[in-house]
This record gives structure tokens, C-alpha cells and sequence, in this order.
């Protein structure tokens, strides 16, 4: 990547630095970043998330004899609330812990632990399961007089110690030269990394690319153009349409974005858990009825079964009530297709210019 004149900016996993290195950092060091988790927005000041962070230089050498040595900008980030929910875990896990070897310890004897290779096994079991092997020291043995197992056990202060002086550290590998961006402008680069993500979404979604097996290294590259055109084409469309939303004071158009509530059953099964006031027992809905007029993303679907399979006797149709479900499958096809209707009226309506037919296809 760096001799094709790639940039990036990666984070750097434990391989490449290590615990010891990240614990030896310190915020006094570091450098405050003026920057805003889009999840802390509306929080107050006080309860948002800081970040600080301090640059360095790593050599890294490839696995081959042969491979050059590469000098990396190295930018150890601190986040203040990846610091709180590590403190959190920790002090969960060994809570957990605590009150699995207290119930260990109360059974000491008994017909689950009756010898000390029982009480061993389960010590090491807790260990796996809290995640507390690390810093757990336990003792076990036999007493003497009655024959039953003892346990002795503590945690360790100084691992504890050790793995908090690392609570939000990490470390970000990048190619970047200083005067293309300081160590805040990389974290910021870096946070950026959510809007790549939702274009992945945008073509494994409404673009719908489908899966290709391709071998030559050229039709890769075709692939990647021909997906990054559209890219931009969908870009460019919902950008136009999102200007045309916030001149007319609104945020989204109906039928294309799903509704914040949750799918209710009452919504899925009117006549099991009552009748809407509009449509009280007639199902489905027709053009004409009032209750066809409401919100499309409101519009009544039909009810789910355990099986939607067509009845086979007639005590099956009794108990299911499936008498008529492929007229109601008909029923709302229509309903859908006029649905879809709405939805490009509406979207060709908001884009101004208009733009060819062919992006105003589904």
C-alpha cells in the first residue's frame, strides 16, 4: 500500500503494541482533541467523552528477511469512555467471580466437591467463564483432621494495577505525514470511518450488488469503478433529495424509511386483540375505505401464522381461521403496488431537477 501511494490510517492490535507500552502512557503527555462523539451530542458537557492523544514513530519490519523496514506515524489515542466501560467490565467480571468462589467455598465437602481435584476443576471453570484467570490466585487442600477441601483465594493487586494503567489506550497505525494532518486530524480520519460503513450498507442494500467470483485482477478493478459509479450516482440523488427535504421543512418521506415504533401484535392480529376504530371487522382494506387513507408506513399487513401453508381438512381452517388467506394475499399485492406508487410520485416530486427515468426505477 505504501509504495502504491495508498494511505490509511489502521489501528494497532497487541501484536504490535503490546500492553506494556500502551500502560506506559500518560495523559499529562497528551494532547486534548476538540472532538464530539456523534453519541454524546446531546449529552451535557460534563458527560461526554474526551480524547487525547500523543504522536510517535514505529519501525516496522516485514515477516521476510528480504522485506524493507517501514517507519509508521504511531498516534496512542485515550477515550475517556472506552476507560469508564473498561473499569465497569473489570469490576463486574470480578464481582461475578467473587460470588461464584463464595458459593464454592459454602459447598466445600459436599457431594459436588467432595475432594480437592474437584474444588482444582472448578476454580480453573470460573476462571475461564469470568475471564479472571489472569489475576485469580486460589490454594487448595485437604484438612487434615476431617478430610474435607480447603480453598484460600485472592486477586491480585498488582495485575489488577497493571491492566487499569491500560483502561482507553489504543494505538492507530498510519502513513499520513505530519503536514497532511496532525495526530488530532488522524483521529478524526479515523472516526470518519462510519460514513464508509454506511456505504457499504448502501450497496449490499438498495444497490443490491450481487456476489461475483472473479480471478483476474482487472476485472476486480472494473468491479470496484463500476461499484464506486454508483456509488456516487446514489450519493448525489440522496444528497439532492435531502436538500429538497430541509427546504420544505421536513426530514424524511413516507414509505421509504421504517417507522421508529415496533411492529405490535395487536397491529399483526386486529381481530385477536381488537378492532381498529376506522376498519372495526372488515379486513382488508379497499381504496375507498377510510382506513386506506392513513400513513403508508402504517398500512395494516397480513396476520402471521405458524404456518402459511393452504389448509389441508376442514377442522384445520376452523381452528386457524386460514379460510381465505389467498384472497388476502391478493388483496394486499394491490395494496403494496399502490404503496410503491406513492413512494416514486413522491421521490420523482422531490428531485429538481428531475433526473432520467431510469434512476426513478426501484
Amino acid at each position: 500500500m505504501i509504495a502504491s501511494g495508498v494511505a490509511f490510517i489502521a489501528p494497532a492490535s497487541k501484536h504490535y503494541v503490546g500492553a506494556e507500552t500502551l500502560a506506559g502512557q500518560k495523559i499529562s503527555a497528551a494532547t486534548r482533541v476538540d472532538y464530539v462523539a456523534a453519541r454524546d451530542e446531546g449529552k451535557p458537557v460534563e458527560r461526554r467523552g474526551v480524547w487525547h492523544v500523543r504522536d510517535d514513530v514505529m519501525t516496522l519490519a516485514g515477516p521476510r528477511k528480504n522485506d524493507p523496514v517501514l517507519r509508521l506515524r504511531r498516534i496512542f489515542v485515550h477515550s475517556s469512555a472506552r476507560a469508564q466501560a473498561a473499569e465497569a467490565a473489570r469490576a463486574k467480571k470480578l464481582a461475578r467471580a467473587g460470588e461464584d468462589l463464595a458459593r464454592l467455598e459454602r459447598g466445600l465437602g459436599s457431594r459436588h466437591y467432595p475432594d480437592e481435584q474437584a474444588v482444582t476443576d472448578r476454580i480453573t471453570a470460573i476462571g475461564r467463564a469470568r475471564r479472571v484467570s489472569a489475576y485469580l490466585t486460589a490454594v487448595t487442600g485437604t484438612d487434615p483432621g476431617t478430610g474435607k477441601p480447603t480453598l484460600a483465594w485472592r486477586f491480585d493487586q498488582q495485575v489488577l494495577d497493571a491492566e487499569a494503567a491500560t483502561d482507553g489506550w489504543y494505538a492507530l497505525l498510519t502513513n499520513l505525514d505530519a503536514d497532511q494532518g496532525d495526530a488530532g486530524q488522524v483521529l478524526r480520519h479515523y472516526k470518519g470511518q462510519e460514513a464508509v460503513e454506511h456505504r457499504y450498507q448502501a450497496f449490499k442494500g438498495p444497490l443490491a450488488v450481487t456476489s461475483l467470483y472473479l480471478k483476474d485482477n482487472r476485472r476486480i478493478t472494473a468491479l470496484i469503478t463500476v461499484i464506486c459509479l454508483a456509488l456516487l450516482i446514489f450519493c448525489l440523488i440522496e444528497r439532492q433529495v435531502r436538500h429538497a427535504l430541509a427546504a420544505r421543512g421536513a426530514t424524511k418521506v413516507d414509505g421509504l424509511v421504517r417507522r421508529t415504533a415496533r411492529h405490535s401484535h395487536r397491529q399483526a392480529h386486529p381481530r385477536r386483540a381488537g378492532r381498529h376504530p376506522a376498519n372495526p371487522g372488515h379486513w382488508p382494506v379497499t381504496p375507498d375505505h377510510p382506513a386506506a387513507h392513513r400513513s403508508p408506513t402504517r398500512s395494516p399487513r397480513p396476520p402471521r401464522h405458524r404456518s402459511m401453508r393452504p389448509p389441508l381438512k376442514t377442522t384445520h381452517v376452523r381452528k386457524t381461521g386460514l379460510a381465505g388467506w389467498p384472497d388476502l394475499a391478493m388483496a394486499y399485492g394491490r395494496r403494496a403496488a399502490q404503496l410503491v406508487q406513492q413512494v416514486r410520485e413522491q421521490r420523482a416530486a422531490l428531485l429538481q431537477p428531475p433526473l432520467p427515468a431510469a434512476f426513478c426505477q426501484p
